[in-house]
């Protein structure tokens, strides 16, 4: 049997196609020039700008003749109780490195017994005289009075060029010019690992701790300071006009709840009720 086509509906169905392909392609160019027309966001600065030059990074004051392999003083009296790398000198972004700077892989105790850094930090050399002498004279000798001795100190945080908090934007921390050091455990002889923050380590020797550790620096960071500071001491020597900030809780274990403590009473006797409904 044959087939018929209607000619008007076979004319209608092309134009209606000609049409929705028409409304297809124009429906995609409007959502191509939208999207064109919406302004992207604009990207976030760096926390610091990178310099384009050499003398950008290494600042108006540089010399090249101050750049020298020999030893300072403060390496030759260093190399007396540590054992350094030298860093003649680094240069970073806005106001970041410093000069005589060192890394600072272990202490060295009386008799020759090393105390290691892990990670060994990269330091101004002043500042990493301070921190051996602290290590080898005070912080020592207290730990030996939970019976072992200090074999190395966990460290957190060093030299890095950033802000404070590492806020970006914020004033250059004491870490960009390596005049700071964090400070997290103690690891002992015996194989113990002492946290400066555990509230379960002895109070009497994290209160002595703190004394000799504020003494000896100008900052002194720790639980108690503010959030970033809670698992870790942050120490550093910036320059101050009389005056030093030493603000670390050395907290204890939060006090037992009373109710565990009280008796509970002792269990009515058990009623047999069989017997009791026999007496009545």
């Amino acid at each position: 049997m044959a087939s018929h086509t209607n000619p008007a509906i076979t004319a209608n169905g092309g134009a209606t196609r000609l049409t929705l392909v028409f409304l297809w392609l124009a429906g995609g160019c409007f959502g191509l020039a939208s999207a064109e027309d919406v302004p992207l966001p604009k990207s976030r600065p760096s926390v610091w700008m990178e310099p384009h030059t050499f003398r950008e990074a290494a600042g108006p004051d540089f010399d090249s003749a101050d750049v020298t392999s020999a030893p300072t003083e403060c390496d030759q009296r260093l190399r007396a109780i540590a054992a350094i790398e030298p860093v003649p000198r680094l240069i970073g972004p806005d106001a970041c490195g410093g000069e005589d700077m060192v890394r600072l892989d272990a202490v060295t105790r009386p008799g020759g017994a090393r105390i290691e850094l892990k990670p060994a930090p990269v330091l101004r050399c002043a500042f990493a005289e301070s921190v051996a002498s602290w290590l080898r004279d005070e912080a020592a000798p207290r730990v030996e009075k939970l019976g072992s001795i200090l074999r190395a100190v966990e460290t957190y945080d060093a030299y890095e060029c950033r802000g404070r908090n590492r806020v970006p934007g914020g004033k250059l921390s004491e870490h960009g010019k390596g005049n700071a050091v964090d400070l997290r455990s103690f690891i002992l002889a015996d194989g113990r690992v002492v946290t400066l923050t555990d509230v379960t380590v002895a109070k009497d020797f994290r209160d002595g701790l703190r004394d000799s550790v504020c003494h000896r620096f100008t900052t002194v960071l720790g639980p108690g300071s503010d959030s970033a500071h809670e698992s870790h001491i942050h120490v550093d020597l910036i320059e101050r006009r009389g005056y030093r900030m030493c603000q670390w809780d050395v907290r204890t274990p939060p006090p037992k709840e009373v109710a565990a403590g009280v008796p509970l009473p002792a269990p009515r006797p058990r009623i047999d009720r069989s017997t009791a409904s026999r007496k009545m």
